[in-house]
């Protein structure tokens, strides 16, 4: 059986539920790193996809389709 090394973010929180294992803590931090996680992506999304109007004209006007043959 091979051992796992584990990084610093998982030993964190296995010190945390070694304090307080309930479920209830567990659902909390769930929570937490969800919503966390989320803003972390919707804030790299609002940055990677930028529309504005010229973006939309430039859209408007090109062929997406492909002909099937």
């Amino acid at each position: 059986m091979e051992t796992t090394a584990f990084n610093p973010v998982q030993q964190h929180l296995l010190k945390l539920f070694a304090f307080d294992g309930s479920e209830e803590k567990l659902l909390e931090v769930k929570e937490v790193l969800t919503k966390y996680f989320s803003q972390k992506l919707d804030k790299r999304l609002n940055e990677l996809w930028v529309v504005n109007q010229d973006k939309l004209d430039e859209l408007r006007t090109k062929h997406l389709r492909t002909d099937l043959k």
